[in-house]
């Protein structure tokens, strides 16, 4: 019997091959990072041949490092980043121009066009997105128009995320999964297909698109590097964590600490719409079952702000030195960082923001910089966690994280004391490439259903409120105060 399960964690700057045991534990990992490529300010780009060639590099390395062949790996799942919009030549298998990343934001004035006729919200009941620059549909349009020819030979031309781009040329089989595809804009929330009025009116013809399969299922056999291995499994990087985390049930969320922060709340069966500022997304679709839905918010700075705090104010030296500088005081010094670098996201999702430091006095020091910092992470959260609440009606009672911020326990502690719920993480950092697994193993019968899931994991660390309920609402309601004076500024 084959001992393993791999997962392709396809990221916006590198691409990792995992291997996991049936207790999700991980015994290989190889990784590799791409370039970024910046044409023209706003523009983000990524050579799709570079990171194909890397995801086989990986998984040979992998491979090799842990004494393991492909005869050893039942099946292997695909998790990548999410909305980056590839168009390839199908008769060639060579891209159409650059892959343009989530990031990029050159179909901004595409997308204020379109939201003249119905708002901003014009698609939102079909897909659970707002009209943004963020989705793969003005992408892909922009590809179709811009790329010389290529509207006119649309027919021998191949649209998909990186999931599908990967699968394609892994497998011969041209398909995305649920998750990636509500991503797009392009597929109805409902019917889990290419919606025909969002094709009209985003100008995409129907013949460059993958088709749609389950996040868990056989998806195709791997050919060259994974040749004769089942790729049974296609989650969007979120949605890959949420299942890394087994958050299966209604109510269940997980917070992924990173540059910015995706926190995303499983809401069952039926998609929920939000009248919140947060997104409506697919899950995941485990083989015949029903589709799952979440709510998602995203942050869009958080160990940014660190960042920042170590390359543009030189406070701190290393990323991890934050935590040390912000423990040099008891508390914040009523100093607040609303870091709107480029605006705010959810849930206000109001670009006329920008970053302030407010509550300044000759008190202030750099370690109160450092701990409002990492206390403007928390906030965030628990705007978007209160958004959530709203929209679903259902009270968090736990929070699971995940991502590199997650090592700093001074964060942790006060983001259990702002949200009042513990704070749970698990022993199994790479909650991402388990979630790929996971799908994969699952739909191979590796894993026997999501009982076994639940029954291996593990937290590492929880951490409860320790807060009293005043002091709790004064900070907030500072913070509060905080958001609204960064509000208006552009």
């Amino acid at each position: 019997m084959t001992r393993y399960v791999g997962a392709i964690d396809q990221g916006t700057t590198s691409t990792r091959f995992m291997v996991f045991d049936r207790m999700g534990r991980a015994v290989a990992m190889a990784q590799r990072e791409h370039r970024q490529i910046f044409p023209q300010p706003g523009w983000v780009e990524h050579d799709a041949d570079e990171i194909l060639f890397n995801t086989r590099a990986v998984i040979e390395e992998a491979l090799r490092a842990a004494s393991l062949t492909r005869a050893d790996l039942a099946a292997v799942g695909i998790t990548n980043q999410r909305e980056t919009t590839v168009l390839w030549d199908r008769r060639t298998g060579r891209p159409a121009h650059n892959a343009l990343v989530w990031q990029d934001t050159r179909v901004e004035p595409m997308a204020a066009d379109l939201a003249r006729d119905g708002g901003p919200d014009r698609f939102r009941a079909l897909t659970g997105l707002p009209l943004a620059s963020y989705f793969s549909a003005l992408k892909l349009r922009w590809l179709l128009d811009h790329v010389p020819g290529a509207r006119a030979r649309a027919d021998d031309l191949a649209f998909g995320t990186i999931d599908a781009w990967l699968m394609e040329h892994l497998t011969g089989q041209h398909v995305t999964d649920v998750t990636n595809a509500s991503r797009t804009q392009l597929m109805n929330l409902h019917t889990l297909d290419w919606d025909d009025t969002l094709l009209a009116a985003f100008g995409v013809p129907r013949s460059v698109l993958p088709r749609i399969v389950a996040s868990s299922g056989m998806h195709g056999v791997g050919k060259g590097v994974l040749d004769g291995v089942p790729i049974a499994g296609i989650l969007g990087d979120q949605q890959a964590a949420l299942m890394g985390q087994c958050c299966f049930t209604p109510g269940e969320a997980k917070n992924t600490y990173g540059t910015g922060c995706f926190l995303l709340m499983h809401t069952g069966t039926a998609p929920m719409a939000s009248t919140h500022g947060l997104l409506t997304t697919v899950a995941a679709k485990l083989g015949d079952a029903p589709a799952t839905y979440a709510l998602e918010g995203s942050v869009a700075v958080a160990g940014a702000l660190v960042q920042w705090l170590r390359d543009n104010l030189g406070i701190i030296r290393t990323s991890a030195e934050v935590e040390t500088l912000a423990n040099s005081v008891p508390d914040n010094g009523d100093v607040y960082i609303v870091p709107a670098f480029s605006g705010l996201y959810a849930p206000y999702w109001r670009a006329d923001a920008r970053g302030i430091i407010a509550g300044l006095t000759r008190f202030a020091s750099a370690g109160h910089i450092a701990r409002a910092a990492l206390e403007a992470t928390a906030y965030q959260t628990l705007d978007v966690v209160r958004a959530m609440e709203r929209d679903s009606g259902i009270a968090l009672r736990a929070l699971r994280v995940d991502g590199g911020m997650t090592a700093n326990r001074t964060l942790m502690r006060f983001q259990a004391d702002v949200l009042n719920v513990p704070v749970l993480r698990p022993v199994m950092s790479e909650t991402t490439a388990l979630g790929a697994a996971y799908a994969a193993g699952l739909a191979v019968g590796y894993w026997s259903g999501l009982d076994e899931l639940r029954a291996n994991q593990s937290v590492a660390e929880t951490w409860t409120p320790a807060m009293d309920a005043d002091r709790r609402a004064a900070l907030i309601r500072s913070w509060s105060k905080a958001v609204e004076r960064s509000l208006g500024w552009v």
